[in-house]
């Protein structure tokens, strides 16, 4: 099994999808360990000491004026955790939370927080051992973190509160660590705040969500080029040195793998020998500057998120000249933000494939192609629900793009007056992700089904591929009317497994 070592400098993307969704051990570095015990004994000559340091010797928050004495410290920590463990709603996916601890132990790891080496040692055991804290939806306002989500987490470390199993059977925290040999953690001062004080959730979803991104990119170029195809759409507009006079980088990427996929179709350019039709409408013309720009916004969100993989986030922070002191780093605005602008650009990924499907079905803008692609019109609907069913994800989709970062609910008797709502967004852009790529399905079933009906003329191979492999993945062709849902959801997980980029890379090579 991979294996992800944890030291003290941050960790990679790769390093959050190994042990979110490929289930990668986690070890920590002698580094780490040196730079736990080392901020560690700062932090216990500081609790011994008569003057009041923030989260070592005081409350939290609004209640951060009351000096705690040292034999209350122990409950101060356990307290905590078990107040801020407030959450309500639904269950968090396994890989969301996942994600989550193992962003707080990298911050942990970084030596900045106070955490002693055993505590960080039990956070990777608990996730070696594949037990996944219950978390719920509501509960963070994005500001001193995700407070409530990492709170359900650090419950578990204490061998409270309900886990699921590697068996993915929610049982109680205290027997699973049991069966698994680990023992709970009696916290000491700071670490209780320590392990609740971060941007982990929100930054694990920026990272699952901009992996997703990247295929259902691809797949976009992808299902535009076969819908510029079916309406024998010009692929001169994806010519280079177009795209050169106007070098936003998303935008050429878009337009190379389109015109990748196309190469060597005879269904591109033929209205122009059959009707004065000079250019194509904006929804096909235009697609390589929309779906490049949500590019070049995807490569905006990633350089935040390698940055916040970089972060020590915690509060108050322990400094190499001794210093605990405290910051505002917990604030998850850069994040919040990017993950609404990634919602934005969702949207109208969506909004214009939808418009290409529509025009496919359409006979008056279809050129040539039966109305809504059915075998039979007017005894056959064809696939005129299936783009009602897209209609309503994209609806759906332009609600999502509304900007969570936009808002702030004070809290904590005002102390914590102005909040990121970054998890608010990374949440809706999970959905958001999900909801483009059944769109892109509807426009790929859509659109093979209209090459297939253009008969003479033979499509591009990487298109043909794409066509072949749908349709061995139980996505019938063009015929009579039938239970389309079956149909739709195959070609969603066809979407959605990564399995039409890799039919199409199988002809072109990689795409960008």
């Amino acid at each position: 099994m991979h294996t992800v070592v944890v030291g003290t400098s941050g960790v990679t993307a790769s390093d959050v999808l190994a042990v979110a969704r490929g289930g990668a051990r986690i070890e920590l570095s002698e580094e780490a360990v040196a730079a736990l015990a080392a901020a560690r004994g700062i932090v216990e000559a500081l609790a011994a000491k008569p003057e009041p340091v923030y989260g070592v010797s005081t409350g939290f928050g609004a209640l951060a004026t009351r000096h705690i004495s040292q034999e209350l410290r122990a409950q101060l920590q356990r307290n905590i955790v078990r107040s801020h463990a407030a959450g309500m709603g639904p269950r968090v996916e396994r890989e969301v939370v996942r994600a989550l601890m193992f962003l707080r132990l990298k911050t942990v790891c970084s030596g900045h927080t106070g955490v002693r080496p055993e505590v960080a040692q039990t956070m990777a055991d608990v996730l070696n051992a594949g037990i996944t804290p219950v978390v719920h939806e509501y509960g963070s306002l994005g500001c001193s973190g995700d407070l409530a989500p990492l709170s359900h987490c650090a419950l578990t470390l204490m061998g409270e509160g309900d886990a699921e199993g590697p068996d993915g059977v929610v049982r109680a925290a205290g027997e699973l660590l049991a069966e698994h040999g680990i023992e709970p953690v009696e916290l000491r001062e700071k670490e209780g705040l320590a392990l609740l004080n971060g941007t982990d959730g929100m930054l694990g979803m920026l990272v699952m969500a901009l992996a997703d991104l990247d295929m259902l990119y691809k797949s976009a170029d992808i299902t535009a080029a076969l819908s510029l195809e079916a309406l024998l759409g010009t692929d001169k507009v994806l010519a280079p040195e177009l795209h050169a006079i106007r070098p936003h980088p998303g935008q050429g990427a878009s337009a190379a793998n389109m015109l990748a996929v196309l190469q060597g179709s005879e269904l591109t350019g033929h209205h122009q020998d059959d009707a004065p039709r000079v250019q194509d409408a904006y929804s096909v013309r235009c697609a390589p500057q929309v779906a490049g720009a949500g590019r070049d916004t995807m490569a905006h969100a990633r350089l935040v998120a390698e940055r916040e993989l970089a972060s020590a986030v915690d509060n108050p922070v322990v400094l190499p000249d001794g210093r605990v002191e405290s910051n505002g780093n917990f604030h998850g605005a850069p994040v919040a933000y990017v993950l609404d602008f990634l919602a934005i650009a969702v949207a109208d990924l969506a909004s214009i494939a939808e418009r290409r499907t529509d025009r496919l079905l359409d006979k008056n803008r279809s050129h040539g192609l039966p109305p809504f692609l059915a075998d039979d019109a007017g005894v056959d609907s064809g696939l005129m629900i299936a783009q009602y069913t897209q209609a309503a994800l994209v609806s759906e989709l332009k609600r999502l793009a509304v900007p969570a970062s936009a808002d702030s609910i004070p809290s904590s008797a005002m102390q914590e007056d102005h909040v990121s709502m970054g998890w608010s967004a990374a949440r809706k852009l999970r959905t958001a992700v999900d909801n483009l790529t059944r769109v892109l399905a509807v426009e790929l079933y859509a659109a093979s089904r209209a090459v297939e009906l253009r008969e003479g003329l033979s499509p591009a191979p990487a298109t043909q591929a794409a066509i072949s492999a749908v349709r061995k993945a139980g996505v019938e062709g063009p015929g009579p009317d039938r239970f389309l849902a079956p149909d739709l959801a195959a070609a969603d997980v066809f979407v959605r497994e990564g399995r039409l980029v890799s039919a199409v890379e199988a002809v072109t090579g990689p795409l960008l």
